[in-house]
């Protein structure tokens, strides 16, 4: 299993977590995620057949860019 560990500036209330957090754990592969607003940050666990490229696709798609 892998970690990506992502700044998403845009997270600003408990919505923009449900969101994230209903979308992205949507993924197959997908194992959890969890969204702190305060740090605006998002931690995803996932293996096969989630990818970070994937996840990454999804998270623009909804309006969550992670920081470079």
């Amino acid at each position: 299993m892998s970690e990506l560990n992502y700044n998403i500036p845009a997270i600003s209330c408990g919505h923009c977590k449900m969101t994230i957090e209903n979308e992205v754990s949507e993924l197959a592969g997908v194992q959890t995620v969890s969204v702190d607003v305060d740090s605006k940050t998002a931690k995803i666990a996932f293996a096969t057949p989630a990818s970070e490229a994937g996840i990454l696709e999804l998270l623009e798609e909804i309006g969550f860019t992670p920081a470079a």
